[in-house]
């Protein structure tokens, strides 16, 4: 048996990816897009000799659009196996793949156009919404902690993972030539205590864990501090009747925030002011959420026991069209604004902040992680000029980078994690994060376990 890195490894932090193959089998383990910076785009174009080959199934770890945005490239070669998430994961997933090709599609024909006038050949997107539409097809709900079986010699238990709603670990059972070794794949941790979702359950015996490792290197800012960070940015930003901008992940960090801006209404922290919610797919996000209570955490479930969140929020508006969005242009502040990428790569943000980036007054909040060549992490290094669509955009406003509020596990969170699963000696394969992050993850799980992980290259693989 063998298991390839097919993203997420080499420093990369996004695409992630595993092909795990036995005499009998073939599964995919998560199909993530490459995002940030121009490289990401070669990457997320496979060669001909892995889309040509035949896959019993897929299994997903959670829904982001770096766990499941090269997923219709499978079209391709007329995939027609199953694909196997959590429930709240088929929902989410659905809708964030359909989002993807429909994003594809859009910038190809900007750029077609472009290359029309300059008397140059068409590009083609890297899929079409049709074929993100026969992979969502393929999409079977599994429930947490039963095996499933999912190829000949093969089953999977999905187990929480407290990162976005329905998210999982994954414990793979291989059976083979009368041997049986069992692979984990931590899928994206999230933080123990944070709001409305149940904490990670780790497993507690393996012969090999691949463990991500996005902040290896280091520990949030507690959760609470953060809050009050947000609140003070907030209320600074009213007083000043300016804009407040949120580049926003529309699965996961939109909700949280629309719980905490709820929270400071109900609580009086401060007076209810128009808050946009510009993202059609954090929009319908937020409605899978709802369907879903029972992924909540006490704290959450108690908080909308109380009374409807919908009371709170009456300041809040839904924007999904373009001509809606585009008329938050003319409305002033004090207001906010969450639109995505979270990452600023693409979509409604991108306007936002072209059009508000050079104000003095205005304040951009980043509140997830900015992968490597990401308009987004420009901002938060300092860069004082960006492009956005071709034009040269100062950046007069307040750049605050809230790490906090990452749906991501710290440096001690992942470690408590392994912790469970280290007695039973695993080999340890550190994925998605940079070098630095994952070096640092390293070292620190080779001093306290005296287990030496393994850093592959992308493309690389690990045989059992």
């Amino acid at each position: 048996m063998k298991i390839t890195l097919l993203g997420a490894a080499g420093g990369e932090v996004t695409g992630s990816s595993y092909l795990v193959e036995t005499r009998s089998a073939r599964v995919l383990v998560d199909f993530g897009l490459f995002q940030g910076g121009h490289h990401a785009e070669a990457l997320n174009r496979p060669s001909p000799e892995l889309l040509g080959g035949h896959f019993d199934s897929v299994l997903l770890t959670h829904g982001h659009l770096d766990h499941t945005g090269r997923l219709p490239l499978l079209a391709k070669s007329r995939f027609d196996g199953p694909i196997f998430a959590t429930p709240a994961t088929v929902d989410l997933a659905a809708l964030i793949v359909r989002d993807s090709a429909k994003i594809h599609a859009q910038e190809a024909e900007r750029e077609n156009r472009k290359r029309e006038r300059a008397g140059e050949e068409p590009v083609k997107p890297l899929y079409s919404p049709a074929e993100a539409e026969s992979i969502v097809q393929r999409f079977r709900a599994v429930p947490y902690h039963q095996p499933v079986p999912v190829a000949p010699g093969i089953e999977a238990v999905w187990a929480e993972a407290g990162h976005m709603l329905g998210s999982a670990s994954i414990l793979m059972t291989v059976t083979e030539d009368g041997a049986t070794r069992r692979i984990v794949f931590s899928g994206d941790l999230g933080p123990k205590g944070a709001p409305i979702l149940r904490d990670y359950e780790p497993f507690h015996a393996a012969d090999l864990v691949f463990l991500e490792s996005t902040y290896g290197d280091r520990d949030h800012r507690p959760f609470r501090e953060t809050v009050n960070q947000f609140v003070d940015i907030v209320r600074a930003a009213v007083a000043d009747k300016g804009k407040i901008v949120v580049p926003t992940f529309a699965v996961g960090r939109a909700q949280l925030l629309c719980v905490l801006l709820g929270s400071m209404f109900r609580s009086g922290q401060v007076a209810p002011f128009p808050i946009f919610l510009d993202s059609p797919m954090a929009i319908q996000a937020s409605l899978i959420y709802q369907r879903h209570p029972e992924l909540f955490d006490e704290e959450m479930t108690a908080f909308i026991q109380e009374h409807p969140l919908e009371d709170d929020l009456r300041s809040l508006k839904t924007t999904p069209t373009a001509e809606e969005s585009k008329r938050i242009n003319d409305v002033p502040g004090p207001c906010l604004i969450m639109a995505g990428s979270g990452m600023c790569t693409a979509g409604r943000i991108q306007h936002h902040l072209k059009h508000n980036l050079w104000q003095r007054g205005t304040r951009v909040i980043i509140v997830g992680f900015q992968g490597n060549g990401s308009l987004g992490r420009r901002l938060i290094d300092g860069e004082k000029e960006v492009s956005i669509f071709g034009d040269r955009i100062a950046v007069r406003a307040e750049v605050h980078s809230l790490g906090g509020f990452s749906a991501h596990a710290g440096r001690t969170d992942l470690l408590t994690w392994f912790d469970a699963v280290a007695p039973s000696r695993p080999r340890v394969v550190l994925t998605h994060g940079e070098d630095k992050q994952r070096t640092a993850l390293a070292q620190a799980i080779e001093q306290r376990h005296g287990l030496k992980p393994l850093l592959p290259a992308l493309g690389e693989s690990i045989e059992l």
